[in-house]
C-alpha cells in the first residue's frame, strides 16, 4: 500500500469572509470547517502523516483526528514549506498539500491524485471554466477566450523531495503550489475537479458549502393544521402561553392548536405520521396533556432520522381572543423549548373575516410550516 502525507495550510486571516474569526475556525454545520479536512484524510488508509499548518488555537486531535500541528509562515509558501519540514520520510512519497478553506475533500479524490502521481510529477483537481470571461481594462470591458481554461482545486499532489525544492528556490508570490513545479518543466496532470471543493471566500460561501456538504440532501418541509372548538373556559392555551378568553379549546389534551400544528409539520416533514400517530387521543395517557411534550418528541424523533429544525412558522386563525399582545411571549415560548433562536420562530395571526366557524367564534385554528436541515 502507498505511503503517502498530507498538509493542511490553515494560517490565513480570512478576512474576506466576513467575521472576526479566521473561517477555518468557524462552524460549518455542526463542526470548524478546518476539521472537515482533517478527518477526511485522518480517515484514508493511505495517509500515513498529516500536518496542519495552523495557529496554536488549533488544539489537540479530537476522536478520529490525527496529526501533528506546524507553525505557520507569513505568506503561504513558508506555509507550506513549514508543513513540509515537518515531514520525516523518503523524497520519493506523495504528499497532497491542501488549503483548509476547501472543507468538501473525499477519500476518492485522495486516491485519485496518489493515482496520477503514477503518471506525472504533479496532480490536482480542476474544472473548467464555465462562465464568460471579462477583463477589465480602466472601465473597458474585453471578452477573454475560456478555451482551455481551468479552475485549479486542492488538493495538488506532488512528490515530496521535489515540491520541498521547487518552493525553497521558488518567490513569495505563487498563485498555487504547481506553479513552483511548472517552473521546472515538471509533468502536471489535471484530474476531474468536484463542486465540493469550493473554496470559503466569502460570508455567502458557508451556505453554499453547507448545502453540498449535508448528508442528507436539500431541506425537507412539513405542513401541519390544526383546529379545536371552544367549551366554556376561562383561557386558550396557544404556543404554551395561557391567553384570557371567555372559553377555552376543547381536546383531549390542553388543546393547543398552534403547537399541535407545528407538531404535525414538523413530522410531517420527516415522513414521521402525525401527531395522532404518536399521541392518540384515544390513549388516556394524553388527557390533558401539556402540548409541549408533544412537540418536543417531534423534534427528537427528526433528530434522530439527523435533522434539525431551521425554523418554522405558525398562523393562527381566530376571531378572539386577539393574539398579538401575546405573539412574543408565544414566539418566546417556542423558541425556548425547542432551542432554537428567536428569529427562527414566526407567529402570525389572521381572521376569515367573519365567515366560517372561526368567523363564528366556534373555534380557532391554526396552521404550521416547519423547515428540517440535515446534519452530520
Amino acid at each position: 500500500m502507498t505511503r503517502a502525507a498530507a498538509i493542511i495550510v490553515a494560517g490565513g486571516l480570512g478576512n474576506r469572509a466576513g467575521a472576526d474569526t479566521p473561517k477555518q475556525w468557524q462552524l460549518l454545520l455542526d463542526q470548524r470547517v478546518i476539521d472537515w479536512s482533517i478527518e477526511a484524510f485522518s480517515a484514508h488508509p493511505e495517509i500515513s502523516d498529516i500536518v496542519v499548518v495552523a495557529a496554536p488555537e488549533l488544539g489537540a486531535p479530537k476522536a478520529g483526528q490525527r496529526f501533528v500541528r506546524a507553525e505557520p509562515g507569513e505568506t503561504r509558501t513558508q506555509s507550506v514549506l513549514s508543513g513540509l519540514r515537518a515531514l520525516n520520510l523518503p523524497a520519493e512519497t506523495p504528499v497532497m498539500i491542501h488549503d483548509a478553506a476547501r472543507p468538501g475533500i473525499e477519500a476518492a479524490m485522495i486516491s485519485a491524485l496518489i493515482a496520477a502521481l503514477g503518471q506525472a510529477d504533479a496532480a490536482a483537481p480542476a474544472l473548467p471554466v464555465a462562465d464568460a470571461l471579462k477583463a477589465d481594462r480602466g472601465g473597458a470591458f474585453s471578452t477573454v477566450d475560456r478555451t482551455g481554461l481551468w479552475r485549479v482545486q486542492t488538493p495538488q499532489a506532488f512528490r515530496l523531495g521535489a515540491i520541498r525544492a521547487a518552493l525553497e528556490s521558488a518567490g513569495p508570490d505563487l498563485v498555487d503550489d504547481l506553479a513552483a513545479v511548472e517552473a521546472t518543466g515538471a509533468r502536471v496532470k489535471l484530474i476531474p475537479g468536484s463542486v465540493r471543493l469550493s473554496k470559503i471566500t466569502f460570508p455567502e460561501d458557508f451556505d453554499m458549502l453547507a448545502r453540498l456538504l449535508a448528508p442528507g440532501g436539500a431541506p425537507r418541509v412539513g405542513k401541519g393544521f390544526d383546529v379545536h372548538e371552544f367549551e366554556p373556559g376561562t383561557h386558550v392555551t396557544l404556543c404554551g402561553v395561557a391567553i384570557p378568553h371567555t372559553a377555552k379549546l376543547k381536546g383531549h389534551s390542553d388543546a393547543d392548536a398552534g403547537w399541535h400544528a407545528l407538531t404535525d409539520a414538523i413530522l410531517g416533514a420527516a415522513a414521521l405520521g402525525d401527531i395522532g400517530d404518536h399521541f392518540p387521543p384515544s390513549d388516556p395517557r394524553w388527557k390533558n396533556a401539556d402540548s409541549a411534550l408533544f412537540l418536543k418528541h417531534a423534534q427528537e424523533l427528526v433528530a434522530a432520522k439527523g435533522f434539525a429544525i431551521s425554523n418554522c412558522d405558525i398562523t393562527v386563525i381566530c376571531e378572539a381572543p386577539k393574539v398579538k399582545p401575546h405573539r412574543e411571549a408565544m414566539r418566546a415560548r417556542t423558541a425556548e423549548l425547542l432551542g432554537l433562536p428567536l428569529d427562527a420562530i414566526s407567529v402570525k395571526a389572521t381572521t376569515t373575516e367573519g365567515l366560517g366557524f372561526t368567523g363564528r367564534r366556534e373555534g380557532i385554528a391554526a396552521e404550521a410550516i416547519a423547515v428540517l436541515v440535515p446534519v452530520r
